[in-house]
């Protein structure tokens, strides 16, 4: 240690000047008595000094707690009473690692999480790679972990899912109080098993359970068709590492077969990586035009202009809803403010922040919130959304509440799930005669019909394949009868005159 090094060497140092004094003595044998008695009084103030000094600047300090950084003495003594008075032996590690999640969780910003270096894989993962799951985009909201998207394809679209439902149990597990990260490692698994959540949604009185099977969540984020008279249709579900490479090959395949206008689908797109939202901007804004705005805490602004020519052969259209948040913002902004683009649908989601992620060297990750981003002006969009400019909603039975496949439906029953299916039956074409909860003889018979046209055993009674084939059935009635994309086509014709 130095603190001994130092000692040491104050001895050796002691006796090189005894060993002096000793010459001065055998020099002039009649040293007087007081003289020596300063000597000894100043070696004694040499060794305190030394002493002091090595207890105060040797790289082994005896006192180290709070010493440099004052504001963590509170801290640091919490940390040092548990260690040595706590009836069980600590895990040290676990504590660190608990203060820093208290400390991201005093933040109250649902966006700002730390990650264990579990959590930390699974969220590089769902950025740059495929995983397994339910593929739904969540966030923790007023203590609630909700739904900001579901993935177009997953598993939860599937089952049902909507963009504001509440998940509060999985596998009777509340989530109550949870981070969003921590929800996430409970509800994904491995492809094929199964998870069940309990589902409250907005508007309804009683939450359900909804079973799902886990699968592959691709990261194919581009879909796109031609609809008819020269419009195609591009669909992009999240903003991941290729999206903007994966948008340009499909807008020049959809060209080569007679694009003429498109509509940009941004519907239930939960948002992703920052740059590529600005990438795919550039594709539509013109050169020089800016895609929007950041603004850093202390109120200093970096402006984003259009990277590219930005000036594409056609007209666009935008469609967006409740779900679209964060990067989907950022492009429906960009266009909208600086190309004039019309938005479609419903006002989105509200999400105007920019986070960053920073890897702990044993891997273990904190993703935080550095600065709000403006569209480009100036428009803080946080918690309110961006509104469209022909506000258009879905038919009333595209928000219908979940049904549980494993709950049985049948004569005589009645719940608001009996509720849903009668109004889901009556949407399709098979007409239940009510729409009040009541299972009934004439619901039955509809029960029968519905069993019947899809090669189904027709016992009359709603439950796993029936229920899940049902909800299935309302799907594609939803997208057949999608009022949105039928205005966005209509606006679109008008600017292609």
């Amino acid at each position: 240690m130095k603190v001994v090094k130092a000692l040491d060497e104050q001895n050796v140092e002691q006796q090189h000047e005894q060993e002096q004094v000793t010459e001065k003595k055998s020099g002039y044998l009649h040293i007087k008595k007081f003289h020596f008695i300063l000597i000894l009084f100043f070696l004694v103030l040499l060794s305190t000094g030394i002493t002091t000094f090595a207890l105060s600047f040797g790289d082994e300090k005896v006192i180290t707690v709070g010493t440099e950084r004052s504001e963590f003495n509170k801290l640091y003594t919490a940390y040092d009473t548990l260690k040595s008075g706590y009836f069980e032996e600590l895990d040290q590690k676990k504590l660190i690692n608990g203060a820093i999640d208290g400390m991201v969780k005093a933040l109250d910003d649902p966006y700002t999480d730390y990650m264990s270096v579990e959590e930390a894989e699974n969220f590089h993962s769902s950025i740059s790679s495929s995983f397994q799951g339910i593929g739904a985009e969540i966030q923790e909201k007023d203590g609630h972990i909700t739904i900001v998207s579901p993935i177009k394809g997953s598993p939860a679209e599937k089952a049902g899912l909507k963009p504001n439902d509440i998940i509060m149990s999985v596998d009777g597990k509340s989530l109550q109080g949870m981070t969003s990260t921590q929800a996430v490692m409970i509800i994904r698994g491995k492809k094929g098993t199964k998870v069940e959540l309990t589902i409250q949604r907005p508007g309804t009185d009683a939450p359900v359970k909804v079973p799902i099977i886990r699968d592959d969540i691709p990261i194919e984020t581009v879909y796109g068709e031609m609809v008819g008279d020269g419009i195609a249709k591009v669909q992009i579900t999240s903003f991941s590492t290729n999206t903007s490479k994966d948008l340009a090959a499909k807008l020049n395949e959809l060209q080569k077969e007679g694009m003429k206008g498109l509509v940009l689908d941004l519907r239930q797109n939960p948002g992703g990586l920052l740059d590529e939202a600005i990438s795919i901007s550039s594709m539509f804004v013109p050169k020089g035009k800016l895609v929007l705005k950041v603004e850093d805490r202390n109120g200093k602004t970096e402006e984003y202009p259009s990277q590219n020519d930005g000036n594409p052969d056609f007209p666009l259209v935008v469609l967006i809803d409740k779900g679209s948040a964060s990067a989907s913002e950022i492009l429906a902004g960009a266009v909208s403010e600086s190309a004039g683009v019309k938005l479609v649908g419903e006002t989105s989601f509200g999400k105007g922040t920019v986070q960053t992620a920073k890897d702990f060297p044993d891997k273990s990750n904190i993703k935080f919130t550095t600065a709000k981003w403006l569209t480009p002006n100036g428009n803080w969009i946080h918690k309110k959304g961006i509104k469209p400019d022909f506000e258009v909603p879905l038919p009333e039975y595209a928000s219908l509440p979940i049904i549980n496949p494993d709950k049985e439906l049948k004569l005589s029953s009645s719940s608001t799930e009996v509720e849903s299916a009668q109004k889901m039956l009556k949407a399709i074409g098979f007409d239940p005669g009510r729409q009040d909860g009541f299972f009934d003889e004439t619901t039955q018979s509809a029960v029968i019909s519905f069993q019947t046209a899809n090669n189904l055993p027709a016992d009359g009674i709603l439950k796993g394949n029936s229920t899940i084939k049902l909800m299935e059935k309302l799907r594609e009635m939803i997208e057949t009868n999608d009022t949105q994309l039928q205005k966005a086509i209509e606006v679109l014709k008008e600017e292609m005159k």
